[in-house]
């Protein structure tokens, strides 16, 4: 629990924090990769951040499925 304020940020809400920060990235890098075309080794340096980071989004969200899964079979 915090004890600024008293609310307690669990496991999953780091998970769901992390993944939309995730796919905020993928969508940035393809945006810079598209915005620096005039540049290739830039542009395809967005490029490569934005494969790497939808496979970190991939995972993240992989994990978050399975615990929604499993709290989901316990609430039956």
């Amino acid at each position: 629990m915090d004890k600024k304020n008293g609310v307690t940020i669990t496991a999953r809400d780091r998970l769901l924090r992390a993944w939309e920060n995730s796919t905020e990235l993928v969508r940035d890098f393809e945006n810079y990769a598209k915005q620096t075309a005039d540049d290739n080794t830039v542009s395809e340096l967005f490029a490569d951040f934005a494969e790497d980071e939808a496979f970190h989004a991939a995972e993240l969200l992989k994990l978050l499925q399975e615990r929604e899964e499993k709290q989901s079979d316990r609430n039956l």
